[in-house]
């Protein structure tokens, strides 16, 4: 997996060159969000796909972060802590939430690549 994978629940996922993936959400979920005010950091350890992890509020709403697939959080954006502008300033980079170690990194593979999310997008946009 060289590009970006994408969940329908618009978090974004990339695998890294020592194997781990880099969890965040996108900008477009981002957007939707508006001014990010806080960030509930994932606790590390395995988790089920699906379940959920950390926590993102803004001034509209609160949104779960879940799982993409199963794996072990290995690692927390520590950053986010004080300072969860940057998930609006930089969704896509230093606004990550975790890192995570699949259980299975061919079940990667099986998330939206970016025209699929770029459709998805579009849908949701055009609905």
């Amino acid at each position: 997996m060289s590009e970006l994978r994408f969940t329908s629940d618009h978090e974004w996922l990339r695998l890294e060159s020592d194997g781990l993936v880099t969890v965040g959400i996108t900008a477009f979920a981002q957007q939707a969000l508006g001014d990010v005010v806080f960030v509930q950091l994932a606790e590390l350890g395995a988790f089920s796909a699906g379940v959920e992890v950390s926590v993102v509020e803004s001034v509209k709403a609160a949104s779960s972060i879940c799982m993409p697939v199963d794996g072990e959080v290995v690692e927390v954006n520590e950053q986010l802590d004080g300072d969860p502008e940057l998930v609006n300033n930089d969704p896509m980079n230093e606004g990550w939430f975790f890192r995570m170690r699949p259980d299975d990194a061919a079940a990667l593979d099986s998330l939206l690549d970016q025209a699929a999310y770029d459709r998805l997008i579009q849908d949701q946009t055009d609905a």
